[in-house]
């Protein structure tokens, strides 16, 4: 008689040896090499996916996280299963991180898909992490839940507040001007990343995991308690409860993200005054689920955005202070008229419900603003569109100095990011604070990888004469810690023969924040004859493995710069 398999537990997915009895015998027999019993093999599984590394600092607390998911898991009648996937450690990576985020949700996709799983716990924080696996986990189709890692705590310098890493960009701009010396930056980079968990300020890790919470991937908090406080074991273990519900059916609602979901997110994103980056992931994993985020459409969502937080780098505050402020709940309660509110999360709530609930939650508006005073009128980012990138382009307007929101400037032009190290800082330079620094050939579609180079260094000739900031134009990106007039993403970039390619030096560029502009100003006609007059670009000669895979296939910033075989298929 034969055996009856179901499709769940150790006896999902099957390694395929043309017997369907044998390859459950053969898997069971392995399986209690680990010392499992049959009660154990028979349990639905809950997969953990676990990212800490050597070289990833901000998850080096996660075997502490992964006791608490697997209680949570076990209290519910549910096998937790850990696995190890790539893991992103943003500043250990070479030449950046963004040029392995594809490869990561490759990774999880076909992890998640091959292995009995039931559903799966997405364990992450550092930047690229928690964008890397929610896309993969689209594309695998199987239930998932996110767990952020959770933010820094903060530090101390001279009795100067110190969190990483806004404050790392001040310091070491003090640096440079001279007004600081080398014993004294060796003395903050000591306690700049004072803790576990990702940066201590709105930068990337902390957009993306407040997007995951108001997307209904996450726990209520989850995206703000710091990483070393107990609250954040408390959500791991809660965590882990509702994924075994999933796992067992309990909870018949699965968390499905959809359009609703993703323009929540960018309300989200804007009121943050958030990460630059977040509009490229957000870009990406609506790209999984076939939708589009169109950047003019972006624009009319910023414009009735207000920026209610006031976290650096745009503000003074920093995450530890968000989460006692009363954190996404409060945010959410102040957004509520601006929000789709019939989207679910995986406990199968209403994002209705849930704010609902949580209205009468502590909140302090030092922090998190009212929508009738809000920190800033309008959303943090906007698109701007022009001759020189007319698929867009990205300013973080809540962290730039709006004196040089309507400006013309003459373009100082660095062709890549060699050139410009060699001479930026050369006192035979000829520039002004109203000149506006270009580099190109930055972009997704370069051997660099689309690097966070975009925040361009001062000179220091002008730093050491006061300038604080001045316009920086550039086909990369920057850190979601930095800050400054910085606009990024032009796309299409220079390296595939977009109009960003054509400018020179001593051209002269209007930026008009007002009508999202940026232009350079010069005819139709030499537009078009520059265009026509461009040399072919040289193609790197990448010849084989992931770098040459990366280069064929990845698509520009405003396409989420996703391999163009990921996105999703009808």
């Amino acid at each position: 008689m034969k055996k009856k398999i179901k499709k769940s537990g150790f006896d999902n997915n099957l390694t395929n040896y043309g017997d369907i009895e044998f390859s459950s015998y053969l898997r069971r027999s392995f399986a209690k090499s680990m010392g499992y019993t049959d009660e154990s093999l028979n349990k639905p599984i809950v997969g953990i996916i676990n990212t800490s590394s050597g070289f990833n600092s901000c998850h080096r607390h996660f075997p502490e996280m992964i006791d608490a998911l697997k209680r949570g898991i076990n209290s519910n009648g549910c096998l937790p299963v850990e696995f190890p996937v790539i893991s992103l450690g943003e500043v250990y990576l070479h030449p950046t991180s963004m040029m392995f985020r594809n490869l990561m949700s490759m990774d999880v996709e076909e992890m998640i898909r091959a292995q009995p799983l039931d559903a799966v716990v997405l364990l992450g924080g550092c930047d690229k992490t928690l964008p890397a696996m929610i896309m993969g986990a689209i594309s695998a189709e199987k239930p998932f839940v996110v767990l952020p890692a959770g933010p820094m705590i903060t530090s101390k310098f001279e009795n100067d507040r110190l969190g990483a890493c806004t404050d790392c960009r001040r310091y070491w701009s003090k640096y440079r001007e001279g007004k600081i010396s080398p014993h004294k930056i060796s003395e903050v980079e000591n306690k700049l990343a004072s803790s576990a968990g990702t940066c201590s300020v709105m930068g990337t890790a902390s957009t993306m995991a407040c997007i995951s919470e108001v997307m209904g991937l996450s726990l209520t908090d989850s995206s703000c308690v710091p990483a070393v406080y107990s609250e954040r074991l408390n959500i791991a273990e809660k965590t882990g409860v509702i994924c075994a519900k999933i796992a067992k059916k309990k909870i018949k609602k699965i968390k499905k993200i959809n359009k609703q979901d993703i323009y929540n997110a960018l309300v989200c994103l804007l009121s943050l005054g958030g990460s630059t980056n977040a509009i490229i992931h957000l870009t990406a994993i609506a790209g999984r689920l076939g939708i589009k985020v169109d950047l003019r459409e972006f624009n009319k969502i910023s414009n009735k955005t207000p920026v209610l937080v006031d976290l650096k780098p745009t503000g003074k505050f920093y995450m530890e202070d968000f989460y006692h402020a009363g954190g996404m709940k409060a945010l959410l309660k102040e957004l509520k008229p601006l929000l789709k509110l019939g989207t679910s999360n995986i406990e199968g709530k209403s994002l209705s419900t849930l704010i609902n609930s949580n209205s009468k939650s502590f909140h302090d508006q030092n922090v998190i603003r009212s929508r009738k005073k809000p920190f800033e009128k309008h959303g943090g980012l906007i698109s701007l569109f022009g001759n020189i990138c007319p698929s867009g382009a990205i300013l973080k307007r809540s962290a730039a100095d709006k004196k040089l929101f309507e400006k013309t400037g003459k373009a100082i032009v660095f062709e890549d990011i060699k050139s410009m190290s060699k001479l930026i800082d050369k006192q035979s330079l000829k520039i002004s604070k109203n000149d506006f620094l270009i580099l190109k050939n930055i972009g997704p579609k370069t051997v660099y990888g689309m690097p966070e180079a975009g925040y361009l260094p001062i000179p220091k000739k002008l730093l050491k004469s006061g300038v604080k900031d001045m316009i920086r134009i550039s086909d990369g990106r920057m850190s979601g810690t930095a800050f400054g007039t910085i606009i990024l993403h032009v796309s299409p970039e220079s390296s595939v023969g977009g109009p960003f390619s054509i400018i020179k030096n001593g051209d002269k560029i209007k930026l008009s924040v007002k009508n999202k502009r940026l232009d350079l100003i010069i005819s139709k006609n030499e537009l078009k004859n520059r265009l026509n007059k461009q040399i072919n670009k040289k193609i790197p000669n990448i010849k084989r493995g992931y770098l040459k895979l990366y280069y064929d296939s990845v698509l520009q910033a405003h396409e989420g710069c996703d391999f163009d075989f990921l996105q999703y298929k009808k």
